[in-house]
């Protein structure tokens, strides 16, 4: 039962995650890519390990859990 709180928790915070970093006036991915410079991909990896892998492992512990 708590794993599948859990999941759903992990699921909720991914998706916002993910909203938040489509919808173009939350985040300023010109600035971020001002920024960080040649560092800039670090973004996507940090967007994907956050939004869509929070989402993924939310699911897996709602759905085993």
């Amino acid at each position: 039962m708590s794993l599948a709180v859990a999941g759903i928790v992990l699921i909720a915070i991914g998706f916002l995650i993910s909203v938040a970093f489509w919808i173009p006036g939350l985040v300023d991915r010109a600035e971020l890519r001002e920024m960080l410079g040649p560092r800039y991909p670090v973004v996507y990896l940090v967007y994907s390990t956050n939004g869509p892998g929070l989402v993924l492992l939310g699911a897996l512990m709602f759905v085993y859990g």
